[in-house]
């Protein structure tokens, strides 16, 4: 059984011959993994870490989530006119910070100038990954920054939670306008044949949304679910994943509703992976649940071990389970602490799985 095959299977909620696995990391992090293997520098790519290390999917990504490495400058501005600022961490890696939101004082939806997102040298690359590896690996269309987040990297945090109860039709025309990018995207990554599309805004804070479920079913559910509409249209098979950190129960069942298939990260200091498992997951398969708050980059190599094993043991009986860190592995995680998930992985994730 190839990858693609595998993880077919899983999304099908069928067992195949092992649990998928996938690993995604912050620049410096991946660096650190491809030292630690000698790997030279012109072979440090996604397709080699995943022939490497066992992943079964390889990603890429257009729109949004770009900007948050677009340049190496200390300060530069992305395609959509926000401007971000490199910061180093205590550490020693760095990220990326916005310090100005071209929308912060606008009265006109559209006075931002939407990027073109026909231009075809964007999917050059997304093109060799389906033409290189689309019979062997599942290709992901990534998407993320959708349409949530978007919205508050252009205008600032605060106004639009502001805009959500005192300025209405300023923000659902807002949605809108930004949802244009999406369907340009997507439609354009569905026909270059990926095989998910992953959409992703962050709805939730460690312990609760960030919004309450009647603004997420006012401003954002319809608009997803014209998104997934539209996207499944062009592909029958095409499978929809959806990133939020954090607490999000309580809207799980309207993603549901609208047609997503998989849910990440499923954060398991935020939410018990086993209670999303048995309640929701006759329809979506959970992919993450790796715990990289405390136990990837703070716990001993035996804490990885275990915490692989309890996800593996409890999630992937009956398919419907890739398995993940809760988000991209950072700098401050450990080598150590990175071969321990992969052995554990291997270790524990052929099935039948041993409960």
């Amino acid at each position: 059984m190839n990858s693609k095959e595998r993880v077919l299977t899983a999304l099908n909620h069928e067992e195949p011959d092992r649990v998928p696995l996938y690993v995604e990391y912050t620049p410096e992090a991946q660096q650190r993994v491809f030292d630690h293997l000698k790997i030279p520098e012109e072979r440090r790519d996604s397709p080699t870490l995943a022939k490497l290390m066992g992943h079964d999917l390889l990603t890429f990504q257009v729109g949004p989530v770009t900007s948050f490495h677009f340049k190496n400058d200390s300060e530069y501005e992305d395609e959509w006119g926000i401007r971000w600022k490199w910061i180093t961490n205590p550490a020693g890696g760095r990220y990326t910070e916005i310090i100005k939101h071209p929308l912060a004082n606008c009265t006109d939806p559209k006075d931002i100038v939407i990027p073109d997102f026909n231009r075809k040298e964007l999917y050059t690359d997304c093109i060799d990954l389906v033409n290189t590896y689309g019979n062997d690996y599942c290709i992901i269309g990534s998407i993320v920054c959708t349409l949530f987040e978007l919205s508050w990297f252009l205008r600032g945090l605060t106004q639009i939670m502001q805009d959500m109860y005192l300025n209405k039709d300023f923000l659902h025309a807002l949605l809108d306008h930004l949802l244009t990018w999406a369907l340009e995207a997507g439609v354009h990554l569905v026909d270059l044949g990926v095989d998910i599309i992953y959409t992703g805004d962050d709805f939730g804070a460690q312990t609760n949304l960030l919004i309450s479920p009647a603004i997420f079913r006012e401003f954002f559910k319809p608009r997803y679910e014209k998104l997934y509409s539209v996207l499944k249209s062009r592909n029958t098979d095409l499978k929809i994943a959806h990133h939020s950190c954090g607490y999000i129960y309580p809207i799980i069942q309207d993603f549901i509703e609208i047609g997503l298939d998989i849910l990440n990260p499923v954060q398991p200091l935020s939410m018990d992976p086993l209670t999303i498992k048995r309640e929701f997951g006759k329809h979506l398969t959970i992919w993450g649940t790796v715990d990289e708050q405390r136990v990837l980059p703070f716990g001993t190599v035996d804490d990885v071990a275990k915490e692989v094993e309890l996800r593996l043991r409890t999630l992937a009986p009956g398919g419907g389970f890739i398995l993940a860190p809760a988000h991209n592995v950072q700098v401050d995680t450990s080598i150590d602490n990175i071969i321990a998930f992969y052995r554990a992985a291997k270790m524990y994730g052929s099935y039948p799985i041993r409960i």
